[in-house]
């Protein structure tokens, strides 16, 4: 073994494994760029993301941790969010 070395299994991992998920349409309404964390609170990113924030409320991006979801100017998509784990709750 090589120190550093990561020896993996044969199997896929699997992300984020029984939790509830949603889709959500976030439009970017604003001039500038905006990047949203993996483990960022959906329903409090910037203002000029355009979305149903109800909806987000306890869920995040449901991308890999430490990675992030890039939006430019005037972008339009859809977004898969997963539920929070814990309590779910966020404190703003």
């Amino acid at each position: 073994m090589i120190p550093g070395e990561l020896i993996l299994g044969d199997s896929e991992i699997e992300i984020n494994p029984n939790r509830e998920t949603r889709e959500l349409w976030v439009t970017n309404t604003g001039d500038r760029p905006i990047q949203v964390g993996s483990h960022y609170h959906f329903a409090d990113v910037n203002p000029a993301l355009e979305l149903d924030r109800q909806a987000a409320q306890g869920f995040r991006l449901d991308i890999p941790a430490g990675t992030a979801a890039r939006f430019e100017p005037g972008d339009a998509r859809s977004v898969r969010l997963v539920a929070l784990a814990g309590t779910r709750g966020a404190q703003r």
